[in-house]
């Protein structure tokens, strides 16, 4: 099976390239580089931000306003997909979802540091391959509350494009 390579630029943040792993979640990952192909994630931000854990994107734009997509079951152990054996350590690529397990859409996350908790919790369905620095660049920023959320940057940052660089 092929393993994807993606890049994601940030603006003023720089880029970050990543491999997808289809083997672990073939739904999420073909639905994510479906996005990608559509330029859903054009001009999306990073709405939360929390140091020592992850970043999170691909749901609101830099107004804030929110941006959904359809969603799909979630590929991750606790769900019945025994196959996603992949771990939430530094730099790997997971889905959010609400508390509904099969709730994933666009919304994803990008670990800073390791969190075990989230093993077999989660879709996890890449690894930030070159560029971690950017992630680390962005876990830096200043936070506050914005609507529903705490750890919103106080400036957007503002993912300027997705691009498949290998399917």
């Amino acid at each position: 099976m092929n393993t994807p390579k993606i890049k994601i630029v940030v603006r003023d943040y720089g880029e970050m390239t990543a491999e997808l792993y289809p083997e672990k979640a073939p739904k999420t990952v073909e639905n994510f580089l479906a996005l990608i192909e559509q330029g859903f994630f054009s001009g999306m931000i990073f709405h939360r931000v929390i140091s020592g854990f992850m970043i999170q994107g691909g749901g609101y734009d830099e107004s804030f306003e929110q941006k959904e997509a359809a969603a799909i079951k979630g590929e991750f152990r606790a769900n019945g997909f025994v196959q996603n054996d992949l771990k939430h350590t530094r730099g790997v690529l997971s889905m959010a979802r609400t508390q509904d397990p099969n709730s994933a859409s666009s919304q994803f996350f990008i670990m800073h540091q390791d969190a075990p908790y989230l093993d077999a919790q989660y879709a996890g369905f890449g690894k930030v391959t070159e560029g971690i620095e950017v992630v680390d660049k962005i876990a830096a920023v200043k936070t506050g509350r914005m609507g529903w959320f705490d750890d919103v940057p106080k400036t957007p940052v503002v993912i300027e494009k997705m691009e498949i660089l290998e399917r």
